[in-house]
């Protein structure tokens, strides 16, 4: 069908409402990026989708992560890929990668030399591309925020960092995308 590139931070997309979105997270860096998802229901609950809980496609949140790549700081085709079945229940989706080695050590990732982009494809075959576009230090990044608020998906490039030492529970997460838990 297209393809759209929300090449900056701030870009933003209207979205058709779609049953499916296929969202892939490519990079060849030398780093252990894990994809994620945490949401926003539409009744105030919040969530996360990670390599520790991957979610379902047939049963809440309806959403599910393919696995874990690049362990060990592994470069080369990485991908990991995150599938969405129903968006009806969610307020936001935030997209969200962290650099696991630099969380646990607490130290800056390597985001600003990292080739991470996502792309996003609907079951109509439109894709949207989101490039993390950002120089700032952190070692957890929001690159893409859906906004189901309003009947009408809309798709935002974020690309907004900050830094943990360790990942303890969803309120971390919650503290950088900016919202309260």
């Amino acid at each position: 069908m297209g393809i759209l590139r929300l090449k900056q931070k701030g870009m933003s997309a209207s979205m058709k409402p779609v049953r499916n979105l296929v969202v892939t997270m490519k990079w060849t860096t030398a780093a252990d990026f894990d994809l994620s998802a945490v949401y926003k229901t539409k009744w105030g609950e919040f969530g996360i989708v990670y390599f520790g809980e991957l979610g379902s496609l047939t049963t809440f949140p309806y959403i599910e992560l393919s696995g874990d790549e690049g362990v060990g700081d592994t470069g080369g085709d990485n991908e990991e890929i995150l599938r969405i079945a129903k968006l009806d229940d969610m307020d936001y989706v935030w997209i969200m990668c962290w650099d696991y080695t630099m969380v646990q050590k607490g130290r800056p990732a390597r985001f600003k030399d990292s080739d991470i982009v996502l792309i996003i494809e609907d079951d109509e075959g439109m894709r949207y591309e989101v490039p993390l576009d950002t120089g700032n230090f952190g070692n957890v990044a929001v690159i893409a925020t859906i906004d189901n608020t309003s009947g009408t998906p809309m798709l935002i490039n974020e690309s907004k960092v900050g830094t943990l030492k360790g990942l303890k529970d969803l309120a971390q997460l919650l503290d950088i995308i900016g919202v309260e838990y």
